[in-house]
């Protein structure tokens, strides 16, 4: 089989997955063996193919996937005018706290945090799939420890946590969002 035969097949794949796809997945498509990086290689010779097009393929925690652009999603919405959730200030916060310290306990957020933490702001994150527990601080008590997922990666655009950016960038994001606005006359 052709490179080129390859690339066309992996393409079709990862367009039509709804899902990104593991190079372990990807490689089932394939009677022949060849390594990880040979798909790697077809994988980065597609990005290129794909570089001035309104699809961009991105590597993320679970995989690879095509994504559509940043600056055509203003027309797609327009057709599709899905409203992403709102999260409460308390949730993202949370989210914030246990993707940069994490693995964390509820009792780390609320030291940090200087509050109790909802109930539901732990039933929302892992709802979401953004968080889980991953085990449990062997202290009085056993507390669960929670930490990002897969999923919240994926939903971010992020291969690994490395890549979120700084905290303090965070922070001022946090505050711009949420100044009180000046009430109307």
């Amino acid at each position: 089989m052709e490179a080129s035969q390859i690339k066309r097949i992996l393409e079709a794949a990862l367009l039509s997955a709804r899902e990104p796809l593991s190079v372990h997945d990807m490689k089932k498509m394939f009677e022949l063996e060849f390594s990880g990086d040979a798909l790697r290689k077809w994988l980065d010779e597609l990005r290129s193919d794909w570089a001035e097009g309104p699809l961009e393929l991105l590597q993320l925690a679970s995989g690879w996937r095509f994504r559509t652009r940043a600056e055509y999603l203003p027309y797609l919405e327009r057709i599709n005018p899905e409203r992403p959730p709102k999260y409460s200030r308390a949730v993202l916060e949370t989210l914030a706290i246990i993707a940069y310290r994490q693995p964390v306990t509820r009792g780390d957020i609320e030291e940090i945090r200087g509050v109790a933490v909802n109930t539901n702001v732990i039933k929302t994150l892992e709802e979401r799939g953004w968080i889980d527990v991953v085990g449990h601080r062997d202290t009085p008590g056993r507390p669960a420890l929670f930490a990002t997922t897969k999923q919240f990666l994926d939903d971010l655009g992020l291969r690994s946590v490395s890549e979120l950016p700084p905290l303090e960038q965070i922070s001022q994001t946090l505050e711009l969002n949420h100044e009180p606005r000046p009430e109307s006359q």
